[in-house]
């Protein structure tokens, strides 16, 4: 016989551990099946982002700041040292050990809402029933009133670069045991930048070939020019209109063809990194007759609310449409668990930032320059550079800017792009002000601290009106 519950959420990454958590808070009984396993074997609940993705990667990323900022920075300070290492043993440790920090504290999350826990395989059958193969062995059988899919997505493995030793997907790159001295990456998107950037930081010569002849094609164009500049400065050796066509593992490297508008090159590297994009793991999740559908692209469908069109399925985070985003999971699934509780649970894609944690960091929110010039909107714009910004000067991080869009008519903000360092947080300044619609002369006319990286986005906002204090208008 089958136990029964309000909820079952199938999947504990952000989008389903977030669901199963507020469908708790609501009073129902919850349900979470996951598959996942740590590095020690053990159950490892929190999906990609936790284990092997933004926080791991966000670790790292901070370890080789910290080295690049000793060779790089700390001279402007009158810091000197002599024969810095790096012990990338020791590096990958600390990341681990976070890692095991936040899966365990979604453990104690769902000990603490009376959750009840599957570790194992879930497979969705006709009436709402899930069968889990599980990893201590057996298969049991559950059901419920609601059924929340978030099932979450896996790294894109090309054809002809198949992972393993030398090719790797962005777990692989997050547990080399010595900097590669050769380093190639396949993809300039997210995870490409970041990954490169911590290796490159520490050491290794980084080529970056991307398809596109256009760099960070869905930001901002001028967001694109400056940081292709800056990491160019850094040695970043990024390679456009580059189409990869064979790689092929010999005694010397990862030999890897590629064209572009000189013809078909090779490069040699060490270690390459394969980030072309990832796809929703949903094979072999669905059995026959759920009534439950998937896309060319392999994706849930659902409607503006994640309802799957089945009665009491919905689906959330990676596995269906929008922007495979932690935190665009995060509110779908808090807002389905409040849907099914009777609740009014919204998202709005208009208002979800996008980040790259690089050096300087990039970020934005709402609508670029060109989608605007394309959809025939009369904006203006405004723009600060940090380089005017008496504490990002101090800082020694003096690159990139702000830009604020905001309506011509109405003075609505229309979008917010940044490049430079913290604006994975200022950003939101944009986020919020979007969010109660506000206009740039609202921003503009709200007091910043002095001195704070945050008045780049007072004086952007002032700048629409061509009344920025600290530049010539």
């Amino acid at each position: 016989m089958s136990e029964k519950f309000d909820v079952i959420v199938i999947g504990a990454g952000p989008a389903g551990y977030h669901a199963a958590i507020r469908a708790a808070q609501l009073g129902m009984k919850v349900a979470c099946i996951d598959a996942a396993l740590g590095k020690d074997g053990k159950p490892a609940l929190g999906g990609t982002c936790l284990r092997v993705g933004c926080i791991p990667s966000k670790a790292l990323l901070d370890s080789s700041r910290q080295f690049w900022n000793l060779g790089h920075i700390f001279g402007e300070h009158g810091i000197t040292t002599k024969d810095a290492a790096i012990d990338v043993g020791t590096m990958v440790g600390r990341k681990d050990k976070i890692v095991k920090q936040f899966t365990g504290g979604i453990a104690s999350l769902f000990k603490a809402n009376k959750i009840t826990p599957y570790y194992g395989f879930a497979v969705l059958h006709p009436n709402k029933v899930v069968k889990v193969a599980q990893h201590e062995g057996g298969e049991i059988e559950l059901t419920a009133t609601n059924i929340i899919i978030a099932a979450g997505s896996d790294s894109i493995e090309l054809p002809f670069a198949k992972f393993g030793e030398h090719i790797v997907d962005n777990v692989g790159a997050l547990d080399f045991t010595a900097v590669p001295k050769r380093f190639g990456v396949i993809g300039a998107g997210v995870i490409g930048l970041e990954l490169g950037s911590v290796w490159n930081r520490l050491g290794a010569e980084v080529t970056i070939l991307e398809a596109l002849p256009t760099f960070l094609a869905a930001a901002d164009a001028e967001v694109g020019k400056v940081s292709a500049r800056e990491f160019k400065k850094q040695k970043l050796d990024i390679r456009l209109g580059a189409k990869v066509s064979a790689t092929e593992v010999k005694k010397d490297g990862v030999h890897v063809t590629y064209t572009d508008d000189k013809g078909e090159q090779t490069i040699v590297v060490d270690k390459l990194l394969v980030a072309v994009g990832r796809r929703a793991a949903t094979k072999n999740l669905l059995a026959e007759g759920t009534g439950v559908k998937l896309d060319a692209r392999g994706m849930i469908e659902v409607d503006a609310h994640c309802h799957t069109g089945v009665d009491g399925i919905w689906a959330v985070g990676d596995c269906v449409r929008g922007p495979m985003l932690a935190h665009k999971g995060f509110e779908e699934g808090i807002a389905v668990a409040e849907l099914i509780a009777g609740l009014p649970g919204h998202v709005n894609f208009d208002t979800i930032p996008w980040v790259i944690y690089t050096e300087p960091e990039i970020a934005w929110v709402g609508k670029t320059e060109e989608q605007l010039k394309a959809d025939g909107v009369p904006y203006k714009a405004g723009s600060f550079p940090f380089a005017a910004v008496g504490r990002a000067v101090a800082m020694a991080e003096p690159a990139g800017f702000v830009k604020v869009l905001a309506h011509a008519e109405t003075d609505r903000i229309l979008g917010m792009h940044l490049v430079g360092a913290n604006v994975s947080e200022l950003v939101h300044e944009g986020v919020l002000a979007m969010e109660f619609k506000g206009s740039a002369e609202d921003l503009a006319r709200i007091c910043h601290a002095h001195p704070s990286l945050s008045e780049a986005v007072h004086d952007a906002a002032m700048a629409v009106d061509k009344r920025a204090i600290h530049k010539a208008n």
